[in-house]
C-alpha cells in the first residue's frame, strides 16, 4: 500500500474511532444525567389518610407531608382501578387494567403471572435505557410456582389444601425478573394471601415449615404455609430496610437505578411494631400508618445521606381506597375520614375506591411546593419514564398512558393532559371521567359500600347508570342522567370507543387480552340509553 492511501486509511480510521468514542461518552453522559426513580405504593391508603390531602384528618404524617411540601402533589389522581392487582397491572404496563384476562376481582398468593413476558413493562424499558431495576416488596400479579405433579385439580389459592402440590424448593416461572427487574425479592399477594414465603430472584429464601394463620379482629391472615424467615409482623419493616439497602449501594454508581417498593401496608393484616401501638389514639390501622410515614422518613434519610436528592425522583402513591378493614366506622365516628370529602372505599366505583394521594418530588425537575388539579392516572407512570429517557413508544406499548412531564415542569397546558380517563371497580363496572363530568355504568356501588348488589330492591328503584358532576357534588350525592342525556351519550360513546379500539391514546388500535367479554356490557351496543 502506497502512503498515500495509508494516510487516507489513517485518517479514515481515526474518524471512526473518535465517533464511536463520541457515542459511548455521549450514552455514558446521558445515563449519569437521568434520575434515579424510586416508586413506592402503599396498600389500601385512603385519600384522606395523608395530612396535607385532609385538614380534617386525625392521622399525623410528617414525612410524607414533607415529601409534598418539597416536591408536587396531585388533588385529582386516580389508581386503575379500585382493588390491588388490577392497579399494579396498571402502574408497570402503562395500560388499563381490564384489558388483560383478569376482567373483575384480584388474584391470590397461588395465581399464575397476569403479564406476560411479551408485553413491556416500567421495569423492562428503563432497564433498556440503562437503569439497574429492583422490586421489593407486595407483588400480586402473579408467577407460576413449580408443581410437583402435573395435571391435579387445584385450588384457587385461597384455601390451606390449595398448596399441597406446590414444590417450593423449586424455582418459579413467568417471575418479575422476567418483566424486566434485574434484582427481585417479595412475597406473592397481599400479606393475608398464602403462602408466606419470601422468593428472591426466582427461588424462595426458604421452606415452609410451619401453618399459620391469624383470626384477631384487625391482624387476620389467611391459614396457610409458611417460611421461618416470613414473620409477618416484620414484613413491611423488612421491605423498606431492604430497599433502603439497595439505594445506598446503588447511589453515585456509574447506572442510574429504579426502585419499585410495593408496601403490603396498610392492608390487612394490620400490624403496627409494638412502638408504633396506641401512638394514634385512634385505632391499630391510624398506628400502622404512622409507622409507614416513620419509614418513609428512614428512606428520604437514605437518599439525603447518599447525596442524591437532587436528580432523585420519588413518587409516594397508593394503590387504592381504604378498606372496610380499617374499621372506617371507628374512625369515622373519632372524626378522621380516609376518604375525606369522597363517596365510598376500597372496591367501590366511586371517588373513594380510586382517588388516591400522589406524590412526586424531583428538586432537579420540579419546584416545590406545587399544587396540580390535573386529572391523571396512576397508568401513567410508563409514558412518563420513557419522556425522562427518550424512549420512543411503540403502538403495542403502554396504551393508557400519558406523558406527566408537561405538568411537573410548570408547563401552560392549553387543554387536559387526558381527554378522559376510565375507572374500574372489584366487580368489573365502568365508569369514565372527561373534566367536571363522571359517568359510571351502573347503579349501584360497583363494590362493598351502599347501595351494592345485595340492596335488590333499592336498585330496582334507580337510573341504570349514575351521571356526576365532581365540580359542584364531589360527594356523588346527586345522580344527573336524567337531566344530562347528551352528556351520558358522549361519555358512553367515547368509554365504547376506548374499549372497542385497544388503547386511549392516540396510535393503532390494539386487542384486547384474554376471551370475549364485552358481550356483558349491555351499553357497547347501545345508541341511547334508557331512562
Amino acid at each position: 500500500m502506497n502512503n498515500s492511501l495509508l494516510k487516507v486509511h489513517r485518517i479514515l480510521l481515526l474518524t471512526v474511532l473518535t465517533m464511536l468514542m463520541g457515542c459511548t461518552e455521549s450514552k455514558v453522559k446521558k445515563v449519569d444525567q437521568l434520575p434515579n426513580i424510586i416508586y413506592v405504593l402503599a396498600d389500601d391508603l385512603g385519600y384522606g389518610d395523608v395530612g396535607i390531602y385532609n385538614a380534617n384528618g386525625m392521622i399525623p404524617t410528617p414525612h410524607i407531608d414533607k415529601l409534598a411540601k418539597e416536591g408536587m402533589r396531585f388533588t385529582d389522581a386516580h389508581s386503575s382501578s379500585s382493588v390491588c392487582t388490577p392497579t399494579r397491572y396498571g402502574i408497570l404496563t402503562g395500560r388499563y387494567n381490564w384489558r388483560s384476562t383478569l376482567k373483575m376481582g384480584v388474584l391470590t398468593g397461588k395465581s399464575d403471572a397476569l403479564i406476560p413476558p411479551s408485553r413491556t413493562t416500567v421495569a423492562s424499558l428503563l432497564k433498556k435505557q440503562g437503569y439497574h431495576t429492583a422490586y421489593i416488596g407486595k407483588w400480586h400479579l402473579g408467577w407460576n410456582w413449580a408443581k410437583k405433579k402435573e395435571g391435579i385439580d387445584e385450588g384457587a389459592g385461597w384455601n390451606y389444601e390449595d398448596f399441597d402440590n406446590i414444590d417450593f424448593s423449586k424455582p418459579i416461572k413467568n417471575s418479575p425478573n422476567d418483566l424486566g427487574f434485574d434484582y427481585a425479592y417479595g412475597h406473592s399477594g397481599s400479606l393475608d394471601m398464602a403462602p408466606y414465603v419470601y422468593v428472591e430472584n426466582g427461588h424462595a429464601t426458604a421452606l415452609p415449615t410451619a401453618t399459620t394463620e391469624n383470626k384477631e379482629k384487625y391482624s387476620w391472615w389467611r391459614k396457610g404455609p409458611t417460611s421461618p424467615d416470613f414473620v409477618h409482623e416484620q414484613v413491611t419493616t423488612n421491605f423498606f430496610n431492604k430497599g433502603i439497602k439497595y439505594v445506598k449501594e446503588k447511589a453515585n454508581k456509574d447506572r442510574p437505578f429504579f426502585l419499585y417498593l410495593p408496601l403490603p401496608s396498610p392492608h390487612t393484616p394490620i400490624l403496627p411494631l409494638e412502638q408504633w401501638q396506641g401512638k394514634s389514639n385512634l385505632n391499630p390501622y391510624a398506628d400502622f400508618l404512622m409507622m409507614i410515614d416513620h419509614y418513609m422518613g428512614r428512606l428520604d434519610q437514605a437518599i439525603r445521606e447518599a447525596g442524591i436528592e437532587e436528580n432523585t425522583l420519588v413518587v409516594f402513591t397508593s394503590d387504592n381506597g381504604c378498606s372496610p378493614e380499617a374499621n372506617l366506622k371507628l374512625l369515622r365516628e373519632k372524626g378522621h375520614n380516609p376518604s375525606s370529602i369522597f363517596r365510598g372505599h376500597k372496591a367501590d366505583i366511586f371517588e373513594g375506591g380510586h382517588r388516591v394521594p400522589f406524590i412526586i418530588k424531583w428538586p432537579a425537575k420540579i419546584k416545590a411546593g406545587k399544587v396540580s388539579d390535573e386529572i391523571i392516572n396512576l397508568n401513567d407512570f410508563i409514558a412518563t419514564a420513557a419522556a425522562i429517557t427518550d424512549y420512543q413508544l411503540q403502538d403495542n406499548e403502554a396504551e393508557d398512558s400519558y406523558d406527566l412531564m408537561p405538568v411537573l415542569t410548570g408547563q401552560n397546558l392549553d387543554r387536559p393532559l387526558r381527554e378522559a380517563s376510565v375507572h374500574h371497580s372489584i366487580d368489573g363496572s365502568f365508569a369514565i371521567r372527561k373534566g367536571k363530568w363522571k359517568l359510571a355504568m351502573c347503579n349501584d356501588s360497583g363494590g362493598w359500600s351502599y347501595p351494592n348488589k345485595n340492596n335488590k330492591k333499592v336498585l330496582a328503584t334507580l337510573e341504570p347508570v349514575q351521571l356526576y358532576n365532581l365540580k359542584t357534588d364531589p360527594g356523588e350525592k346527586e345522580n344527573l342522567v336524567v337531566q344530562f342525556p347528551d352528556i351520558v351519550n358522549e361519555l358512553q360513546a367515547l368509554l365504547t370507543k376506548y374499549i372497542r379500539e385497544g388503547r386511549s391514546t392516540p396510535g393503532a388500535p390494539q386487542a384486547n387480552d384474554g376471551p370475549s367479554h364485552w358481550d356483558q356490557l349491555w351499553w357497547l351496543s347501545s345508541d341511547q340509553l334508557s331512562h
